[in-house]
């Protein structure tokens, strides 16, 4: 599975943007997608995921009530929208996504096997 993540870029505290995650090769060993972020010097923190084929979703403390994680099976993608953004939500935002068979904690990051690259997101405030 090939990931790659869009859609980053620079606002000012309390706009929205939404990031894009596209999906490719062998989707159907999707069993869920994630967000996570990192900024320099600090390791990546959860932010949201959601299984690939039902509603459970999770999110992490820092972004409950502003960001929403979406999936669209049909296009083989996913998406978070952020609203109310803060400067300390500047980061690099990363999409990852698990196979069948891995832990089902969704914000354990070691148990997701693919990775896009980064799309960065910068606040102003």
């Amino acid at each position: 599975v090939q990931l790659q993540a869009s859609g980053g870029g620079l606002v000012q505290a309390g706009d929205s943007l939404t990031l894009s995650c596209a999906a490719s090769g062998r989707t159907s060993n999707i069993y869920a997608v994630g967000w996570f972020r990192q900024t320099p010097g600090k390791e990546r923190e959860f932010v949201a995921a959601m299984y690939w084929r039902n509603s459970g979703t999770s999110y992490g403390k820092s972004v409950q009530g502003r960001f929403t994680i979406s999936r669209d099976n049909a296009k083989n993608a996913a998406y978070l929208r952020m609203n109310s953004l803060k400067p300390e939500d500047t980061a690099v935002y990363y999409c990852a996504a698990k196979r069948i068979f891995t832990p089902s904690d969704l914000a354990q990051l070691a148990s997701y096997g693919w990775w896009g690259q980064g799309t960065l997101v910068t606040v102003s405030s």
